[in-house]
């Protein structure tokens, strides 16, 4: 029986443009439009990556080598300049807080905004309102505009909002780093529910000990690469060994 991948990135390439010197006003791009240093940053060289439905997949690495970009090409938020990713199933992700967020909106009205862009319709968003508020514990701020939230109140919308779509692979970057340590382990409960119903998941993180927690597989990104996959535990001790 042939196994069922619901994420499979192929020889995946990405580099960005850095500028230097950059312009501030119209009138000195106009007159140095020519002028303006840029360097190409490579920041993925080549990563080939299939994870399985169900799978819990942790991606490590220290800064720059490339981890939250994957995740970013996973939800096609940017694509790759050379390679392929396909996905498989209903995708949500946490990559940055309060993105999808209008900060003039309420949090009530930012349910409805954001659960919409996940593909919910005004009924089924109706049907999990409450579900979604009482999650979050911002019954009383509910109707504030979220420019007023703190980071740890943005999370709290955000990842209330993500569980309750119904998606088959769900996406998480640092994220839930933030925040008091209360509504971490709440997340990390309602993780595991997830965990145990199939779904698939990967999640950024600096914090070894969530993905020796929770995660059914390690990913060692350094410098764009893939540098180790597999195991759990061995994955952790020999990045722990060579980033002391």
């Amino acid at each position: 029986m042939q196994e069922e991948y619901v994420i499979d990135v192929d020889n995946v390439y990405k580099s960005f443009n850095v500028y230097y010197d950059r312009t501030n006003t119209i009138k000195e791009r106009l007159l140095f439009w020519k002028s303006s240093k840029k360097e190409k940053r490579q920041i993925l060289k080549g990563v080939t990556l299939k994870i399985k439905k169900g799978e819990v997949v942790g991606l490590i690495g220290v800064n720059g080598s490339g981890k939250s970009t994957l995740l970013k090409l996973m939800t096609q938020i940017i694509y790759p300049n050379k390679g392929k990713i396909t996905t498989k199933g209903k995708l949500t992700s946490l990559l940055e807080l309060g993105a999808g967020f209008h900060p003039d909106f309420s949090g009530r009205e930012n349910i409805y905004f954001n659960a919409s862009i996940f593909g919910l319709t005004r009924k089924q968003i109706d049907e999990r309102l409450d579900t979604i508020i009482e999650f979050s514990e911002l019954k009383e701020f509910i109707d504030n505009p979220v420019r007023t939230y703190s980071s740890g109140m943005y999370m709290r919308l955000a990842f209330s909002v993500a569980i309750n779509v119904d998606a088959e692979i769900l996406l998480i970057d640092e994220i839930l780093s933030v925040g008091d340590e209360h509504f971490q382990e709440k997340c990390f409960q309602k993780l595991e529910e997830l965990k145990s119903q199939g779904k698939t998941i990967v999640f950024v993180t600096h914090g070894l000990g969530s993905v020796k927690r929770f995660c059914t597989r390690a990913v060692w990104l350094h410098q764009g690469l893939i540098k180790m996959d597999g195991e759990v535990e061995p994955v952790i001790e020999k990045y722990v060994e060579e980033t002391k």
